[in-house]
């Protein structure tokens, strides 16, 4: 369906719908032509910033917030969190890096795309 593009289509917009227009196409990576082109020849246009993908990793993000706050009042022998044996210690350490590699698998998702 490709090939020669010398016809132009004209389309009245209000200025809301063209910044709307404009956003969408900036969000996806294409200009706004090559935007309005294959939406309206039925193709789905993927964002640049994939959201579901985002949401994973403010979820991981508050992970490793939760564990860092744990270690902090152990650091700081808290009496509300007591831990005594090396193993605590190394399943805390195992979690952060279990959520670490969690993160890391999300970014390498996000770079895939």
């Amino acid at each position: 369906m490709t090939g020669i593009r010398n016809k132009h289509l004209r389309v009245p917009v209000s200025t809301a719908e063209e910044q709307a227009i404009k956003s969408k196409a900036r969000d996806t990576g294409l200009s706004v032509a090559k935007f309005m082109r294959e939406i309206s020849l039925g193709y789905t246009v993927k964002s640049v910033i994939d959201h579901q993908q985002v949401e994973k990793l403010l979820k991981v993000n508050g992970d490793l917030g939760r564990v860092g706050g744990l270690l902090k009042m152990w650091l700081t022998n808290d009496v509300r969190i007591k831990i005594t044996s090396k193993a605590e210690i190394e399943e805390t350490l195992f979690s952060i890096r279990t959520t670490q590699n969690k993160m890391l698998s999300a970014i390498l998702d996000l770079r895939k795309k």
